[in-house]
């Protein structure tokens, strides 16, 4: 592997963090890992203190969002040290939303070290309390600046870090979700199975109006159809139905391949549940409703990892879901996961990479 280069931070501004009121995405630590694409390679990638970046008025992806994302993290071990949870499938992924805006791949071996690299300088600002954890964000983007609908000839590949308590302000506890009937995020041929700026910038106009109702979220439906269920605006969606787990597939490409949903996924299988992939319309979910036999509905994703869904609004009319409770099968996946996560359950999967610090 080659050599990182490391520029430490003259301080650290870890005590200006509000330890008991983290929220998501507001704190960020002293260091970020930086690699730069030139002369087609990436070059070896240098952990340097946290600061603005310069951008020039025309850079390229200011106009033409030629960016993407991945979000993993980092929990403290009750056996001591550092968890990273499957950052290699976060990598595999990355690759895969490159390829989709033509961005040069950064390839896994090295982002999963340029990931060990910075958490182990910035450490110290793992959250020790339960539940809360080192949220870990690389992101790519072209760095050309140029007005033309081109793709970019440079690039910088970042890894930033925050110490977050739970995404949603509820917690474990059940959100309300509404459906969306009018907008849609993504269609197949699209850009819906890529993690990059534009889905998320097609979802915050419907996400806006759900908030100002008094919802969470939005459940997109497919764009063909609006029938078909897609994923929740920050997660994937499952359902329990008469003890089946069901869930929309990844095969027309507009939705994202969750790392939790896949994780969530493979435990089932070990609990010995039946377990489908395939398009489930909202009419379905509505008459399982009606006639009692859906049992749970729940979000999986790295921000919240399970959020229970308490109540799903359907063309006016709101289904509440196990009583606006949390269901046993995700608490199981939830206590299940988190357990792995921060040690206390063995990792049969080689799931977290560790890190001895």
């Amino acid at each position: 592997m080659d050599t990182i280069e490391i520029i430490k931070s003259p301080g650290t501004k870890i005590k200006s963090v509000d330890w008991n009121n983290l929220r998501f995405g507001v704190f960020f630590s002293d260091h970020i890992f930086v690699s730069e694409y030139t002369n087609d390679k990436w070059d070896n990638g240098t952990i340097q203190p946290y600061g603005a970046m310069d951008i020039e008025p025309a850079n390229c992806t200011l106009h033409y969002g030629q960016t993407i994302f991945e979000g993993l993290k980092a929990f403290p071990s009750v056996k001591g040290g550092v968890n990273i949870f499957r950052p290699d499938m976060n990598g595999k992924r990355m690759m895969g939303s490159a390829e989709a805006v033509c961005i040069p791949p950064y390839p896994v071996e090295k982002f999963v070290e340029a990931v060990k690299e910075v958490v182990a300088i910035d450490s110290d600002w793992i959250p020790k309390k339960r539940g809360e954890s080192l949220y870990i964000r690389p992101f790519s983007f072209g760095t050309g600046n140029f007005l033309g609908v081109n793709a970019s000839d440079t690039y910088k590949f970042i890894i930033i870090l925050s110490p977050v308590a739970s995404y949603y302000k509820e917690g474990l506890n059940p959100v309300k979700i509404l459906v969306e009937t009018e907008k849609v995020r993504a269609v197949r041929g699209g850009l819906g199975a890529a993690k990059t700026a534009a889905n998320y910038a097609a979802s915050m106009r419907a996400g806006l109006m759900a908030h100002q109702k008094g919802f969470s979220q939005v459940l997109w439906l497919d764009g063909v159809h609006r029938k078909y269920i897609d994923e929740v605006g920050a997660m994937n969606i499952m359902f329990v139905i008469n003890d089946e787990l069901i869930t929309p597939a990844l095969d027309k490409g507009n939705i994202l391949a969750g790392v939790t949903r896949n994780t969530v996924l493979q435990l089932a299988k070990e609990f010995g549940m039946k377990i489908t992939e395939r398009e489930i319309s909202i009419d379905e979910v509505a008459d399982a409703h009606k006639n009692g036999s859906l049992q749970e509905v729940f979000g999986t994703g790295t921000a919240a990892v399970i959020s229970p869904v308490g109540m799903l609004q359907y063309k006016g009319k709101e289904m509440i879901i196990n009583n606006n409770k949390i269901g046993k099968y995700a608490q199981r996946f939830y206590d299940t996961i988190t357990g792995i996560q921060y040690g206390e359950i063995e990792d049969k999967y080689n799931w977290n990479v560790h890190l001895d610090i």
